[in-house]
């Protein structure tokens, strides 16, 4: 027999006082100090603005050639239509402030397998605030618990440190390293390639709340 349910207290529970969910935030994309939104035709300045910077571009990809304004309306004006397209979907990063600060993209994702990736980017001016961090545990969540993936692999240029402290930091496990694969400042670099299941983002999310709480009295070092 189904019970029924309802809304109490910010969790979802039933009839019988038993929590079905637990604590539930009535926007899925709404972090502590970010928000992840889709794409508006409004954002084409905005990314007109990050692609100018090709230090950005490296790190990501390689150095861009310049891109034109219209050109740059078009393809946001496109990619603010598209919905979740096998899977794939491209967040704004906003700040508390409003402030857009950075994107989140995922794509190669393989829902017969379980298995996704991502490319993130936080402009110069907002690094070190924990919006990249922050960013990625929401996607992580959002395809483990809710698209039903179980893997997630990311690439990262060996040049890129910031990256690799900042997946490394997050408990992805460096599964591999492709030798002499980026070819860039006249050098060429390796490609680092990072993964995380689904049980070891769990474990990682149990052991940072552990991290958060507070030390009882009587046990705190002397």
């Amino acid at each position: 027999m189904q019970m029924a349910e309802f809304v109490c207290g910010g969790c979802v529970c039933n009839r019988r006082g038993g929590c079905v969910f637990g604590e539930i935030n009535l926007n899925f994309w709404q972090g502590k100090n970010v928000r992840l939104r889709g794409v508006e035709p409004s954002d084409a300045d905005i990314f007109f603005a990050w692609n100018m910077d090709s230090e950005m571009a490296r790190r990501l990809d390689f150095v861009w050639p310049p891109v034109s304004e219209a050109q740059v309306k078009k393809e946001i004006e496109e990619l603010s239509q598209k919905k979740l397209e096998r899977d794939s979907f491209t967040w704004v990063i906003e700040a508390t402030s409003g402030k857009a600060v950075g994107s989140i993209t995922t794509h190669s994702c393989d829902a017969r397998n379980g298995t996704f990736s991502y490319g993130v980017n936080v402009i110069r001016e907002h690094r070190r605030k924990g919006y990249a961090a922050e960013a990625i545990q929401m996607v992580l969540r959002y395809y483990f618990e809710e698209l039903r993936y179980q893997k997630v692999s990311v690439a990262v240029h060996s040049y890129n440190e910031e990256s690799v402290a900042l997946h490394e930091k997050l408990g992805f496990v460096r599964e591999g390293t492709l030798r002499r694969m980026v070819y860039t400042r006249g050098e060429y670099f390796d490609v680092h390639w990072y993964g995380m299941t689904k049980e070891e983002w769990e474990r990682s999310i149990k052991m940072e709340g552990a991290a958060e709480q507070p030390i009882a009295a009587d046990a705190q070092p002397r």
